[in-house]
Parts: C-alpha cells; sequence; structure tokens
C-alpha cells in the first residue's frame, strides 16, 4: 500500500496593457465625440513506500537542536564503496517514459507520450548536458551541492505500481559515522504522470542520522527548467513557481529577489510546481507539510536553458536513526482531468486525495467563473464542428448575439452623429473661435437630438470582463495546443501563425512575420475609421489621428506574438462589428435625415403660423 496523504494568469504586464489601451480607447473616443464631435543491492528489502521508522511507526520529523553533528562540509561525506561506471535506464507506463540515471539516483528526462512537440514527445524536463539532472538530493539546505554519487539499483513490481530502488552507503570521516541512503520511486504504471520517491536515511549503529545544517537533514530538487525546450519567453509564454499553502483555497505565485531567490519557511505548505502554460511539475510532501520550500530563478544564461527554474524541499533534522519520507512528483499537462484524480483516493494508484492541483491552473482570477462558462461553449462548439478554428468562430458569433443590445446602441449613437455632421459644422463654423460657446451648442444639440456621447464608448467598457476571460481562455486553452485551423497557414491556434522566416531579427518582432496581427490591426483601423463622427481641426484632428493609426499600432506590437486562437477572436469579433456598423450607418443615416428635414419643415410651418 503506498502511503496516502496526511493532510494557481495571463502575463500581468499584458493585462496592465490592454486594460490601459481599453481605457485610453474609451476616455479618447469621449473626448473626441463630446468636445471635438466626431544501483551495491540493497540490503533491505522495502515492501511499501510507506513512511516508518526503524520500530515501524511514523518518521519523527521534528526539527531538534540535539542532533550529534551539525554537518555542513561535504567533503567530510565519503561513499562507501563507490562505483565507478553510470548508468541510465529507461521505464515507463502508459502516459510516460521516464529515463533514470544511477548518478545522484536522479531522472534526466520525463517523455510525454500524448504529447508532441516537433513530432516527437514533449519531454517536460529540459536541461543541457552541464545541467544537473532533476530530484537529486542536498545535505542541509545548501541547494548548490546535489549528491551526485553513483548508486546502486534494482527494479520490482508492486502490483500497479513499478518501483525503482536505489541505494548508497556513506561514511562521515569526522567520527566515522555511518548511514545509507535510500531512494525509491514508485510508478503507477497506467495512465498516471504522478509518481512517488521514497527517501530513507538511516545509520548502521542505530546511533542519531549525524545531518543537520541549519536544522534541516536534507533538500530534494527540481530544476532547471520545465519544458518543452524553447530559446526565448514573450509575454504569451512563461515559467512561473507557485505554490499552495496549507489551509489556503489559492495558490500564490512566488516572488524573487534580486538574487534570484525565494524561500516561503514561515508557512506549511501543501505543494509547489513549476509550471509553463501547458506543463507543469508539482512537488507535493506526502508524511508531512512541515518542510520548507524554496526556488530559484536565473535569467540572461548562455548554457542553452534561456532562463532556469528550480525548486526544493527541505526536510527538518531529526533525533532518530531511520526516517522515510514521502513525496509525491506530478509532471505532465495542465488538465483538469488529469489533475482532479488527486482529490479522490479511488481515482489514482497511490489512494491521493484532496491535493488540489487543479488551483495550479491559471485563471482570469475573479472571471475564473466566466472562464470557464466560455470554455464548456467553446468546447461545446468543437463537438459539433471539430475544427477549434471553427470553435472560436462560432464563439466569437455568439458572443457577439449576447452583447447585440449593448452594441446595438452605441452603433445606433455613431450613425446618429453621422447624420448630423452637416449641423455639428455648420456649429464649428459659426464658434470657430469660441470653444466655450461650441461646447455649450454642441451640448444642446446632442440633448434636443437625444443624442448620448458615450453611447459607442460604453460598450467597451461594459464587454470588458468578457474580453478578459476570452484572453485568459484562448491564450492557454490546452485543447488548442496543436490544434489546426487552416493548413499550410495556421497549423496551431497556440502559437503565432508565420508565414515567412528571416535569416534577420526585426527590431520588436523578431525574425518571423505573423500574417494575423497584420489582418487584425487592419481591421481596427478601418473599425476606428468607421465609427468616427466627423471632421475636427487642431486638437482634435490629432486625437482623432491618434486613436485612428496610434492606437491600433500600440496593439499590433503587444499582440504580435499572441497565439493565433486569440487573433482569431478578436479579428472575426472586428470584421463583424464592421459590417453592423456600416449596416448600421446606411440604414439609421437616412432615417435621421429624413427625421430632420421633417423637423425643419415643421419648424418652418411654425414660423410661419406665428407670422399669421
Amino acid at each position: 500500500m503506498i502511503h496516502p496523504l496526511k493532510g494557481e494568469k495571463m502575463d500581468r504586464n499584458t493585462i496592465i496593457a490592454v486594460v490601459l489601451s481599453v481605457i485610453v480607447i474609451t476616455v479618447g473616443m469621449t473626448i473626441q465625440t463630446v468636445f471635438f464631435a466626431p544501483e551495491v543491492p540493497v540490503t533491505t528489502t522495502v515492501e511499501t513506500l510507506e513512511a516508518t521508522d526503524a520500530q515501524g511507526s511514523n518518521a519523527n520529523i521534528s526539527s531538534t537542536s540535539n542532533a550529534s553533528n551539525n554537518f555542513t562540509n561535504l567533503g567530510s561525506l565519503i561513499p562507501i564503496e563507490e562505483n565507478n561506471i553510470s548508468k541510465t535506464f529507461d521505464v515507463e507506463n502508459e502516459v510516460m517514459n521516464i529515463t533514470f540515471d544511477t548518478v545522484g539516483a536522479s531522472v534526466s528526462s520525463i517523455k510525454l507520450k500524448k504529447h508532441l512537440e516537433n513530432g516527437k514527445p514533449v519531454d517536460v524536463i529540459f536541461n543541457n548536458e552541464d545541467s544537473d539532472n532533476a530530484f537529486l538530493l542536498y545535505l542541509g539546505d545548501n541547494y548548490s551541492k546535489p549528491l551526485k554519487d553513483i548508486y546502486s539499483y534494482s527494479i520490482s513490481n508492486m502490483g500497479n505500481i513499478t518501483k525503482v530502488s536505489f541505494a548508497k552507503n556513506y561514511q562521515l570521516t569526522s567520527d566515522g559515522s555511518k548511514f545509507t541512503i535510500i531512494k525509491e520511486y514508485g510508478i503507477s504504471n497506467k495512465d498516471e504522470y504522478l509518481f512517488q520517491i521514497a527517501v530513507t536515511i538511516k545509520t548502521s549503529d542505530g546511533s542519531v542520522i549525524p545531518l543537520n545544517t541549519n536544522n534541516y537533514m536534507y533538500s530534494i530538487g527540481y530544476g532547471p527548467q520545465v519544458g518543452p525546450e524553447f530559446t526565448a519567453l514573450s509575454n504569451y509564454d512563461y515559467r512561473r513557481v507557485s505554490y499552495k499553502l496549507e489551509n489556503k483555497n489559492n495558490k500564490k505565485v512566488a516572488s524573487f529577489n534580486k538574487s534570484g531567490e525565494f524561500t516561503n519557511d514561515d508557512d506549511l505548505i501543501d505543494w509547489i510546481a513549476l509550471s509553463s502554460k501547458y506543463f507543469t511539475i508539482v512537488g507535493i510532501p506526502v508524511t508531512s507539510n512541515d518542510y520548507k520550500i524554496a526556488a530559484t530563478q536565473k535569467t540572461g544564461l548562455s548554457s542553452g536553458v534561456p532562463q532556469e527554474n528550480a525548486f526544493f524541499i527541505s526536510r527538518p533534522a531529526t533525533s532518530s536513526n531511520q526516517v522515510t519520507d514521502v513525496f509525491s512528483f506530478y509532471c505532465g499537462p495542465q488538465l483538469s482531468s488529469a489533475l482532479n484524480r488527486y482529490d479522490i483516493a479511488n481515482d489514482n494508484v497511490f489512494g491521493l486525495t484532496e491535493l488540489h492541483l487543479k488551483k495550479v491552473l491559471d485563471s482570469s482570477s475573479w472571471l475564473g467563473w466566466l472562464e470557464t462558462i466560455l470554455k464548456w461553449i467553446l468546447s461545446f462548439f468543437y463537438r459539433l464542428i471539430p475544427n477549434y478554428g471553427v470553435a472560436i468562430i462560432l464563439l466569437t458569433i455568439l458572443i457577439k448575439l449576447f452583447l447585440q443590445p449593448i452594441s446595438k446602441k452605441g452603433m445606433d449613437s455613431t450613425a446618429k452623429m453621422s447624420a448630423m455632421q452637416p449641423k455639428m459644422q455648420e456649429l464649428q463654423t459659426r464658434y470657430k473661435d469660441q470653444p466655450e460657446e461650441l461646447n455649450k451648442a454642441m451640448a444642446k444639440m446632442y440633448k434636443e437630438e437625444g443624442i448620448n456621447p458615450m453611447g459607442s464608448c460604453l460598450p467597451m467598457l461594459i464587454q470588458f470582463p468578457i474580453f478578459i476571460a476570452l484572453y485568459g481562455l484562448l491564450q492557454k486553452h490546452f485543447e488548442l495546443r496543436g490544434a489546426m485551423f487552416i493548413p499550410g497557414w495556421i497549423p496551431d491556434l497556440s502559437i503565432p501563425d508565420t508565414i515567412m522566416t528571416f535569416s534577420f531579427a526585426i527590431p520588436f518582432l523578431g525574425s518571423q512575420l505573423h500574417l494575423l496581427p497584420l489582418i487584425y490591426t487592419a481591421s481596427m483601423i478601418f473599425s476606428m475609421k468607421i465609427t468616427q463622427t466627423g471632421t475636427t481641426s487642431g486638437q482634435g484632428a490629432g486625437m482623432m489621428k491618434f486613436m485612428t493609426y496610434g492606437m491600433p499600432l500600440m496593439f499590433f506590437f503587444v499582440m504580435y506574438n499572441a497565439p493565433s486562437g486569440l487573433l482569431v477572436y478578436w479579428t472575426v469579433m472586428n470584421f463583424i462589428s464592421i459590417l453592423q456598423q456600416v449596416f448600421v450607418n446606411r440604414k439609421k443615416k437616412v432615417q435621421y435625415e429624413t427625421e430632420q428635414i421633417a423637423k425643419i419643415e415643421e419648424q418652418k410651418k411654425v414660423r410661419k403660423f406665428k407670422k399669421k
């Protein structure tokens, strides 16, 4: 029986840029319309990964200051019966292939069989020849010097679990004390991305384990990075460390200091995770959550890994002669179906419950509920027509229909102001050098004609929650990864569409030419032009020109490396809005012009009547 458990967004800078842009557009249009118009074999066979001490009771994991040695010098630790030849070997289940290394009893590769990158299984361990492997042990909380001795190993089966056992005997030169490190991996033989590691440390003579650095016995770590491999990170991709504290509902994102370090030793943790947009590595202490967690981040490297991240779980020192600790590690996709199975014991072979790993998924925070609804609708359309590009277009049309009552008011207001241009121009000519009088006259005209200058601006703010929720959904929805829309143009909706690659880099854009951002920008410019309410001069003309060309240009650079799925939505939304506005302008302009003629005729009749 495997030991059960006893006991997170969209890039912030991008969100801020989009929010500010929408606010600028709204305020700018308001100003314009109001004011400007317009493997040693293992000697003992460990039958389970259950955490027990030498007497079979739960291991003593409390921190103590009575440990016999305050060990800090790795040079005084020597391996017994050193093996000089390292070896790697593979163990696999239905969904992943794990490559083990006898150096440090570690893992050098975890390939996910069902998730491909350039036609090959994604390796969620992204490193290079000089990088350390994953799941190495470190003495105390010294994360810079892992134990990289060659361990002996054996492989056995335990029903639905394959067990890979490593062992190594050590001796301290200072007092001759000896101890053994046994490290066992328990891997589900089924379709699970989670495996367990049991770390046992015991002395040969029953003395206290002589390992204590800063009140910590050892640490287990993952690094240097989570895959797939990348050459640079953009606003639409990331590598992020997050963690969940005990009795807390939400995850927290680790904040690194200037040295690229993060430590949280004040609160008890449930788990720590290193995530990319689509994949994640989660470390979960099983036997206790009384551990210190730490993480590091290094950027601007020349090692072949542009940004290295690692996390560590440090186990408190003990006064026992033997301890066994169990850690679970989830190494797989950010899919609810794969993560949720560790909330119910019967759904996984390890009997783990209530890990709440789904919280590792990013969402648009307070709009997560709306994102969930939109995801369900998108999946529904995909089931009808199995093409996510088509599903996004259908979702866009549905949203447009839902927002039609709001949009209609804005478009009617724009059309009416367009029809009033002759009268506006007359007022601008009459009060050319009297801006205050012009504003009063315009306000009076708006009131008399029932025009709301904010009519075309308020819908933008009302639609903003949907805008944010869709941004969060379409830029990281896992099912869009590798989803083809148009062969030869948009083969993957989760990445930018690339129609040409240059041998040189264009400032701010890179070496790839993306077509969708160009189409989106052109549609935005055209949409801005047809919603303008007339000609202006001076400051008003400058504002109009900025709104027409400046804002779309800003959005072009912000959105240039956006996933294709996101740009498909925004581009289609623009085209629908353009068609609607053109239709409304033509229909309503004639209507309002007719009404104006009728008013003028009525006024003439009134004047004639008064003369009589």
